[in-house]
């Protein structure tokens, strides 16, 4: 029934995101978990005693956030296992191998090394999808990974290095996440992940972008990183991309080639806390462009519309120019026409 399956996602977002329902007392949930068949205790005789494995929801097994040191027996039915917010150190071999279908399986905010994770722990999950290692202590992914992988979150670790080989195979992921981790290089890691839609490699060390990117990437994310240049036709070489933020870097106007950035697929550019001082040429479809706390002192309105007329404008919806050395009564004349269809112009 409908009011079933909305108690079901109702609880999988409570249990991968516990603060994200704080409006709600534990009471509450407690109570609705009971008249539901819910219950914080083992419902059948195969379930670990510190997990709840809901008898609406069978192959789910909730252990997160009871102080586990170690992963317990999963159940072959099992399908999602959730055991974040431990204080689990290791995944040793074997671990899982009673509960080779699973999909899901949720790890983050524990205490897991790379050294405490077992060689062929991961590959064995035929079936895996998700894949979470988020906020522990790995310094470097020595695992293989299943080809059946869509999504790999490894933020906010101490990964200072990617090994070349590490993602061959992996066709069918969509979703990697490896900001806040140490990277300084990361060479031409991502080349074989044909499907890969979203790249965060945020807040790392990375001196310069990364190459062979796929083309099938929507989203890369680079900002606080120190990088100071892009490499000639970088983004025409990635046609599906339409985010991009590069923000809190060391771009200038001599590491960045001309025409760059104008290219047709992009929506939404953040070059915002670098070292410009120009506008760079952006295509006329572009909707959101931040270059705020950079050293702009002119207002071009050629980086927007190379000819201004009824049928040539800027799709330009948020101009971020703040933290510049351009002033508002500085705008030249034309400007508005060509960005008619802003919302808002920060200067």
């Amino acid at each position: 029934s409908f009011a079933l399956s909305s108690l079901t996602h109702l609880l999988v977002f409570a249990a991968l995101f516990p603060g994200g329902l704080c409006q709600y007392g534990y009471e509450y949930f407690t109570w609705l978990a009971h008249i539901m068949g819910y219950s914080r205790s083992p419902m059948t005789s195969d379930c670990p005693a510190k997990c709840t494995c809901p008898p609406i929801f069978p192959t789910a097994m909730y252990c997160d956030t009871r102080k586990l040191k170690h992963i317990p027996v999963v159940p072959a039915r099992m399908r999602y296992v959730y055991l974040q917010n431990n204080q689990i150190e290791a995944v040793p071999e074997g671990v899982f191998d009673n509960a080779t279908s699973l999909i899901w399986v949720v790890l983050h905010r524990n205490k897991i090394s790379s050294e405490k994770i077992g060689k062929g722990v991961f590959s064995k999950l035929k079936n895996l999808k998700r894949l979470y290692l988020d906020h522990n202590r790995l310094t470097k992914i020595s695992f293989p990974l299943p080809s059946s992988l869509k999504q790999l979150r490894l933020t906010s670790n101490k990964i200072s290095k990617i090994q070349p080989d590490l993602f061959q195979g992996l066709k069918n992921l969509t979703m990697l996440l490896l900001n806040d981790n140490q990277l300084q290089d990361v060479g031409g890691s991502f080349e074989e992940l044909t499907s890969l839609g979203l790249l965060d490699l945020s807040n790392n060390q990375l001196t310069k972008l990364p190459a062979g990117l796929p083309e099938s990437l929507h989203q890369v994310y680079l900002d606080f990183n120190h990088i100071s240049s892009i490499p000639e036709e970088y983004f025409q070489k990635l046609p599906k991309l339409q985010y991009a933020r590069i923000s809190n870097n060391h771009l200038t106007d001599n590491g960045i080639p001309q025409n760059t950035f104008n290219v047709s697929n992009l929506i939404e550019l953040d070059l915002s806390h670098n070292k410009l001082q120009t506008i760079p040429p952006v295509s006329t479809n572009l909707e959101n462009l931040y270059l705020n706390a950079n050293r702009i002192r002119e207002f071009t309105v050629d980086s927007f519309c190379k000819n201004t007329g009824i049928m040539n404008f800027s799709k330009i919806q948020v101009l971020r120019l703040d933290g510049n050395a351009i002033k508002q009564d500085e705008l030249p004349p034309n400007a508005h026409q060509c960005l008619r269809q802003a919302r808002i112009i920060d200067i």
